[in-house]
């Protein structure tokens, strides 16, 4: 082919590809007018670290070290599928939620690891929630107290423990709701940021 016609080809195969771009609607860089916002949602819970239920108050001897208060720790694993409905990769820059058991919140968590989604995928997040017993019965007592009295539990330490006790025995099989609450994932696109809200509950109904 001479090389003036192959130049003329090549141009008019670049303007029509432009012309094709232009008319598909999609802009060539995200604006506010067309940020959809991403969608946020529950796809399961794990338990990942199991070690019973046990409580221990600071009058009993310790066979080593110094005696205190202390809980058996919980943690669970709450898996979500980021999907990002728009032509363009968005970033995630955090994610917040606060876990209740049954009615009762004991726990807020955060990351901040980022992660980019690519244009019309769907990516999964992993956050890991750490539980402690002895932390547990203190937030329980501190905002629960009346519910755990309305339950017929009864009013102090002995009714969170009790409360706690349930929880720690049957999280395996996952035999009560656990609900996450004022959930917000923040997502980044160009400079522009979209805050996008989410609850859940698990087991789901």
């Amino acid at each position: 082919m001479h090389k003036t016609s192959f130049v003329r080809t090549l141009v008019v195969v670049l303007v029509s590809v432009a012309l094709l771009w232009g008319c598909s609607g999609v802009p060539a860089k995200p604006t506010e007018g067309h940020f959809k916002e991403p969608v946020v949602t529950l796809s399961h819970a794990e338990v990942v670290n199991y070690w019973g239920w046990w409580y221990f108050a600071q009058s009993v001897e310790p066979t080593a070290g110094e005696a205190g208060n202390h809980g058996a720790p919980l943690n669970l694993a709450f898996i979500f599928d980021m999907e990002n409905p728009n032509p363009f990769p968005v970033r995630m820059d955090s994610l917040k939620f606060t876990v209740a058991f049954e009615e009762f919140e004991l726990n807020t968590v955060q990351t901040m690891d980022t992660q980019w989604i690519p244009p019309g995928k769907t990516n999964q997040l992993r956050v890991h929630a750490m539980f402690d017993g002895r932390q547990s019965m203190l937030s329980l007592l501190v905002t629960g107290g009346f519910r755990l009295q309305e339950k017929g539990l009864g009013t102090g330490a002995g009714a969170a423990l009790t409360q706690l006790e349930k929880w720690w025995t049957t999280i395996p099989e996952f035999g009560f709701d656990i609900f996450l609450k004022e959930g917000s994932a923040v997502f980044t696109a160009n400079g522009l940021v979209k805050v996008v809200p989410f609850e859940a509950q698990y087991p789901p109904k």
